[in-house]
């Protein structure tokens, strides 16, 4: 069987599970291309024009997939943490695909709640059960997954620059080069390097997100939040760039919530959406560079 597995959201997170638990219960993996220009027309073409970037961009890598596989994987990430919850549009993915794209192939819609081993494992025998019948194989598939996913070793952390940024804002902004319009590569042109949330501890991340009145609610709130104020607080870095989906509900407040803590520090926002030109952010990654030479 062939199970294809789109190369948008949070794929560039847990590719590491999802790829090795499908082919360890004897399927071939179809991994949707980078992300492209045809891509983004095919997921703008399928989409709801209120959906952010990304949104789109996985109806593209849906579309892509339809016709190459027997069943796609489009993961409904529920909640990564306890007491957190991922973005409502990862609740109604598959919804949101299934109304919108015509004549696709079986889907694997389960919800996913990695809040525990026990919680997820149930994703893992209704996923799959629809390869194989054997719960043995699956347990064992499930097993060599997790360990797969821990020791997969995900981040950003330049060393040997004059100057450094923390490039903060969610996952996927920040691995698909297409989405960012390759600012890492960018950034390091200009003599800049980067470090990402995974390289600051959990505990650390925790400590920083105690400091608000209320604890939040979202997921990537709470990493974007606690990674840029504590970056900023232990001298980590000179500056931050913020990667932003245009019309992110949870962006909106966390942004907010950054600048309120951090004060005058540097902080740009980059906005993405299908009309981000090249140019245009090439002009303002150079000037925040600028500006961070000159103030250092």
């Amino acid at each position: 069987m062939k199970v294809g597995i789109p190369k948008g959201l949070l794929y560039y997170k847990y590719h590491p599970f999802l790829q090795t638990f499908f082919s360890e219960l004897g399927a071939e993996i179809i991994i949707s291309p980078d992300t492209n220009k045809e891509i983004l027309n095919e997921g703008i073409k399928y989409s709801v024009d209120e959906a952010c970037l990304p949104v789109k961009i996985f109806h593209g890598h849906v579309s892509a997939l339809k016709d190459k596989c027997d069943i796609i994987v489009i993961p409904r990430i529920m909640q990564v943490r306890e007491r957190e919850y991922i973005c409502p549009k990862f609740c109604g993915l598959p919804e949101m695909i299934l109304n919108s794209i015509p004549d696709i192939t079986e889907t694997i819609t389960e919800p996913i709640y990695a809040i525990s081993k026990r919680r997820l494992y149930s994703w893992a025998e209704e996923a799959g059960s629809k390869i194989t019948k054997d719960s043995s194989r699956i347990r064992k598939a499930f097993d060599k997954a997790l360990d797969k996913q821990k020791n997969y070793k995900q981040g950003i952390k330049d060393e040997n620059y004059k100057l450094r940024v923390a490039l903060a804002g969610h996952p996927y902004n920040i691995y698909d080069n297409f989405i960012n319009m390759n600012v890492v590569q960018k950034l390091n042109e200009l003599g800049v390097g980067v470090i990402t949330e995974e390289h600051v501890e959990d505990e650390s991340i925790d400590m920083e997100v105690k400091n608000l009145y209320k604890r939040p609610f979202w997921t990537f709130a709470r990493n974007s939040y606690g990674f840029t104020t504590y970056a900023t607080r232990e001298k980590m870095v000179d500056g931050i760039i913020y990667i932003s989906s245009f019309a992110c509900g949870i962006d909106s407040v966390v942004i907010e919530l950054i600048k309120d803590k951090i004060g005058n520090f540097p902080f740009m926002i980059l906005k993405v959406d299908e009309h981000t030109g090249e140019a245009g952010l090439d002009t303002r990654v150079e000037a925040f560079v600028d500006m961070l030479e000159r103030s250092h």
